[in-house]
């Protein structure tokens, strides 16, 4: 019935006995979805969605279900995290509650809300862990769908490692054995991120076992809403492969069914695991006892023959049931597992609400003295007193509470002796405490963008003026050589060497694997990528314009920039994104979606070169980090010329720094990417009429100037513009917040700070599109020439 005694025969004693730990680990989770929903609407936890219906079929995955292997899935598949041993009672409930020490809560130290399941890919110090000696549980996402497309590098990850030589395996892979495992709800299947998935699953013939859970709703909506024919695996016939055809293998079979689902799994995890076929099993006539979520009751939305029909197929009831016609249990063995069961899920709640709600107490108890101490020698002694009684007197408080009555204190005390020692206290408390919600938005491991160090690309007598792209697609040849786990993948990337020849030969020298052609699907070369970079390959994805990044943009922001924030540090994926932007006509290829980029994907680095030596190096940069990075190279800058370093895959853009590339004393101007080569032409011009003006290269949008070099460029200057192709408020707010905000730049200004951006619309088609919708040399000169004239008007009289 396991993956070992699947090829042994089992006495009818431990074939017992290992049936009736499955149904003992079954009803351990549905009396947890049924106490846990209890103390949602108790109040204790805040919003609950559970697995129960769901019990019986991922018991059965989870005998499938290897050493290496990993899950993608979906928020129901609590069963199947107990039955692979990486969920216990009272971590369930950790995380219904919130708790923010990730010994209690593993799965995301309260920064999701339960049901959203991960393992450890890394130690406590960002450090790899064996991964083909553990089950493995890539980090939940609740977006719809949201996890199909890494669930496809998850398992392409497998393809590789099997056919690419030269790569260390170690903690990653066993020869690429190791499966993929997706689940989904039936409604979430109309969404196009499965489709998508589904599709290229096919196209890549990668292991991949997606599940399909069918209740027949999503939320209140029946299937006949939701499904053509209302039936996934019917619609789905068409990829059913044959002896012509590759495709994939389509199973059906009841939820409710014990012996037809371990069979069914078996039989998947052998096809996907051996011959990298992709699997959908339909696992349907399922049922949902307690309806979507603690928001609302199914009783609502379901009729009386319905509820009967779930009542009596309810899969618990049904193995309860098989268990008894095959002389496995008797019915009072049963109903003592089932006491048993209750008890022990009493008790490890219990244990759960105590270890959350212990440290906030000590908290509480420590700030309520304090105050008491305070108040003795303050004027407002009644009113301190009144704050550390109503504090005192929360049998379960949480930690707002705690602060927030420091805080009010405070007001009253700003003038007395005990400010000193609250305010000691509430740093200090910020300090311990906000981490807890905040920390590990980017890595914190010795691998981080940070520890590289800058490289500057070196040149001898021998180095000649050459198109620009030449110096990627040399320096991408170093990379393939230097690192065998890289590869890159995209529209056009492979064959003929991607759209702008950065990649020229690439795929003839390394081969299909590693420089390889996708289809249109932007949003699975994103997930293609997650996946691989989970399973320790490093990925380049290519987007082909930095327009299509918009149909990965919710695949970047909830998935990739999220990941090691919700799994407080404990998985990654170091994936890095190519793409090519601004400056070219027409509404499609010219969009500069900046501000939209850089506000959805706080947690992924963006980097913008302005010219390709620049690109290499940011390449060779985040190939020696763990975190994942955008890159956008200059869409205009491939056949221009650049000189060809003799230290290609060695030199390194230091990645948060600006590169001041012309000083000057009157205005500084700031900008990145295509648009400086405007910027420097109109300084160029603005000398002529006696205007010397400082031009900053950003380089790096996130992180933005790390070493506050811009506003030392304003102590001197006085004067700022910042110029970008984005529409106006876009990356030029960002950019003025940063350096007026964060880098208190006005205290150096003596002239108001201004933005130069394109128009709200999109170029229109041809070059005078592009002249009259972003800025133009003839822009930023009279832009800057008019700051000049608000200073000194008889120097610069008005142009206009």
């Amino acid at each position: 019935m396991n993956q070992t005694a699947s090829k042994e025969i089992l006495s009818f004693e431990d074939f017992k006995t290992e049936v009736i730990n499955d149904y003992k680990i079954a009803i351990v989770s549905r009396e947890c979805s049924l106490l846990g929903r209890r103390e949602v609407l108790t109040g204790k936890a805040k919003f609950g969605i559970f697995g129960d219906g769901k019990e019986v079929p991922q018991l059965a995955m989870a005998k499938a279900f290897k050493n290496g292997d990993f899950r993608s899935g979906y928020y129901r598949d609590q069963t199947f995290m107990m039955a692979i041993g990486q969920m216990n009672i009272q971590q369930f409930f950790a995380g219904l509650y919130g708790h923010t020490d990730l010994n209690h809560d593993p799965m995301s130290a309260g920064r999701q809300m339960g049901g959203h399941f991960a393992t450890h890919s890394l130690d406590e110090n960002g450090n790899w862990k064996n991964l083909t000696q553990q089950k493995n549980s890539s980090a939940d996402i609740s977006p719809t769908a949201g996890q199909m497309p890494r669930l496809l590098g998850l398992a392409q990850a497998s393809k590789i490692y099997r056919n690419v030589g030269g790569i260390n395996q170690t903690n990653f892979s066993e020869k690429g054995n190791e499966v993929a495992w997706g689940t989904i709800g039936n409604a979430s299947t109309s969404e196009g991120l499965f489709f998508e998935t589904i599709n290229a699953a096919g196209v890549l013939q990668v292991p991949m076992v997606m599940s399909v859970w069918d209740d027949e709703y999503g939320i209140s909506v029946h299937a006949r809403y939701q499904t053509t024919k209302e039936n996934i695996s019917e619609i789905l016939k068409g990829f059913q492969r044959d002896e012509d055809n590759k495709g994939y293998e389509i199973m059906n079979v009841k939820g409710w069914d014990y012996p037809a689902l371990v069979e069914t799994y078996q039989k998947a995890s052998q096809i996907a695991r051996e011959e990298h076929v992709p699997v959908l099993i339909h696992v349907n006539e399922l049922t949902q006892p307690q309806g979507h979520s603690t928001s609302g009751s199914h009783e609502r939305y379901k009729n009386a023959d319905r509820l009967a029909w779930e009542a009596e197929y309810d899969c618990m009831a049904q193995m309860r049931k098989w268990l008894i016609e095959n002389n496995i249990a008797t019915a009072e063995e049963i109903e003592a597992i089932d006491n048993q069961a209750k008890k022990d899920v009493l008790e490890g709640k219990k244990a759960a609400w105590n270890a959350f709600v212990e440290p906030i107490k000590a908290e509480q108890q420590e700030l309520v003295a304090l105050l008491n101490t305070i108040a003795t020698s303050s004027e407002n002694k009644v009113f301190i007193e009144k704050y550390a009684n109503d504090l005192a007197s929360l049998k379960e408080p949480i930690r707002k509470d705690i602060i927030t009555t420091a805080r009010k204190v405070l007001r009253l005390i700003v003038k007395e002796n005990g400010r000193v020692q609250l305010s000691a206290w509430i740093t200090a408390y910020t300090e311990k405490i906000q981490p807890k919600f905040s920390s590990h938005l980017f890595s914190q491991s010795n691998e981080n963008v940070y520890a590289v160090k800058e490289v500057l690309p070196k040149y001898d007598e021998t180095s000649e003026e050459t198109d620009a792209r030449l110096i990627l697609r040399n320096n991408f040849d170093a990379i393939f050589e230097k690192y065998p786990e890289t590869l890159i993948f995209g529209e056009d990337s492979g064959n003929i060497g991607d759209v702008n020849q950065g990649l020229e030969g690439m795929q003839e020298k390394y081969g299909e694997f590693r420089v390889a052609d996708a289809g249109i699907r932007e949003a699975t070369i994103l997930g293609q990528g997650i996946g691989m970079a989970m399973r320790g390959l490093r990925p380049i994805a290519e987007i082909q314009y930095l327009d299509y990044l918009l149909y990965a943009i919710q695949i970047m922001s909830d998935d990739l920039a999220t990941l090691q924030y919700r799994t407080a540090g404990r998985q990654k994926a170091p994936l890095i994104i190519r793409t090519r932007g601004h400056r070219l006509e027409g509404i499609w290829h010219s969009g500069s979606p900046m501000g939209m980029i850089i506000n959805a994907i706080r947690g992924i680095h963006v980097l913008v070169p302005r010219n390709m030596t620049k690109a290499a190096g940011f390449y060779n940069t985040l190939l020696e980090t763990d975190e994942p990075a955008l890159l956008v190279e200059c869409l205009n800058g491939y056949r221009l010329k650049e000189k060809m370093p003799t230290n290609l895959g060695e030199f390194k853009t230091p990645i948060g720094v600006v590169e001041t590339i012309k000083q000057g004393s009157d205005i500084t101007l700031v900008s990145y990417g295509s648009t400086l080569r405007l910027v420097e032409q109109a300084a160029k011009e603005l000398l002529e009429v006696g205007i010397d003006a400082e031009i900053i290269d950003i380089q790096s949008l996130l992180p933005f100037d790390i070493n506050h070099d811009i506003v030392k460029s304003l102590a001197k200057t006085n004067r700022l513009l910042v110029i970008d192709e984005d529409v106006p408020g876009g990356a030029s707010a960002f950019i003025l917040q940063q350096i007026i905000d964060e880098q208190k730049g006005y205290k150096y200004l003596d002239s108001n700070p201004e933005t130069l951006a394109s128009k709200a619309h999109r170029p229109a088609y041809g070059t005078d599109g592009d002249y009259f919708s972003k800025p133009s040399v003839e822009d930023i000169f009279e832009k800057v020439y008019a700051m000049m004239h608000e200073t000194n008007p008889t120097k610069y009289p008005n142009l206009y």
